[in-house]
């Protein structure tokens, strides 16, 4: 959930939009471009049926959110309250922005009081730190600065730089005592990046509802969740590229309420051999080179969020065995070397 600069953010959507959404725009299976800051539309399709649009920048990427509703003004007024709750949370739960809660802790080793939702963020990573026997780490900030860093200065991390950093890495080193967070070793750090995304993306999607909009979809950068129906009571429909960006589409998926997020090496890497980018095993302290990316379709975007980095993490065929034991998820997996593997769930 990187808070960056407008021109940081266009160099990474270049990169990114991984999840094609083909019902946002009315375009069939839709391209990625760049879009101004703040752009709304609304579509009248008559039978009292209007799909309202806004696309603006948040959480570093760009968010879509897309509703069908009677009433233009009330799904407008929905959507303007969903896209403050993203902006809220977002200053809650970034690790950029020097006046948070996260900056707060990461800076001082402890947190007393923290809000209700970096609690819930920790204490969520904790369990999906334990389900994935370690693939899923926050702790690994100091990581991933350090690849930053170092290709920053014009260099790669050496081996002993990674030896070095990763004493300080590990979930086991993290302690929740009710409202209070404590990194027990210093230097330590935590980033919310695999999951606060996801998290928040669910939040934005439970003001839509709560405000009675049952029909609608929301997209950021390729963490997308949708419910009920796009126009027309058509389902929504999601097209996953091909990561070597050859138009070779390895699934098109229809969806009607429900989840979906990728992790891929082509989001955010420091090489353009792929080497080091923002995935990062905290057990070994190196980028895995295996999958080019995983998508994975679950109930909420933090659960898929939080699956699609730990499978990415994982070995593909330990990965698929794992969310195959997971009700309610699946995945599929697109390998370095161009080829698909799926979870037995999976249905295009």
């Amino acid at each position: 959930m990187k808070i960056s600069t407008i021109t940081q953010v266009q160099s990474t959507m270049r990169r990114r939009s991984f999840l094609k959404l083909s019902g946002l725009l009315g375009l069939g299976v839709a391209t990625a471009t760049l879009l101004p800051l703040d752009q709304a539309e609304a579509v009248f399709f008559g039978n009292k049926e209007y799909k309202v649009s806004r696309t603006k920048l948040a959480m570093g990427t760009y968010v879509s959110m897309t509703a069908i509703h009677s009433s233009r003004d009330q799904a407008e007024n929905a959507i303007g309250l969903a896209f403050d709750e993203i902006e809220r949370l977002s200053k809650v739960l970034s690790r950029y922005d020097s006046s948070s809660p996260v900056s707060d802790l990461n800076g001082n080793g402890l947190l007393k009081g923290a809000p209700r939702e970096v609690v819930e963020m920790v204490a969520k990573s904790l369990q999906y730190h334990r389900q994935t026997h370690g693939a899923f780490d926050i702790t690994v900030q100091p990581l991933v600065d350090l690849y930053k860093n170092s290709f920053k200065n014009g260099g790669k991390p050496t081996d002993s730089e990674v030896a070095v950093v990763i004493q300080r890495v590990g979930a086991e080193h993290l302690r929740l005592e009710g409202s209070d967070i404590r990194l027990l070793k210093k230097g330590m750090g935590i980033t919310l990046d695999g999951i606060a995304k996801g998290y928040i993306v669910d939040r934005a999607a439970e003001v839509l509802a709560a405000q009675g909009i049952a029909n609608h979809l929301i997209n950021a950068g390729g963490d997308i969740r949708t419910s009920g129906v796009a126009a027309k009571g058509k389902a929504w429909t999601v097209a996953i590229q091909d990561p070597a960006k050859q138009k070779h589409y390895p699934d098109v998926i229809q969806m009607a309420s429900g989840a979906i997020a990728t992790s891929g090496n082509y989001e955010v890497f420091y090489d353009q051999e792929k080497v080091f980018h923002h995935i990062v095993d905290g057990r070994t302290g190196l980028s895995p080179q295996i999958s080019a990316s995983v998508t994975v379709k679950a109930d909420t975007v933090m659960n898929a969020d939080a699956m699609s980095t730990s499978v990415f993490v994982m070995q593909p065929t330990d990965g698929i065995r794992f969310i195959n034991k997971q009700p309610g998820v699946e995945c599929l997996v697109v390998g370095n070397n161009g080829l698909v593997a799926r979870s037995n769930g999976w249905q295009a």
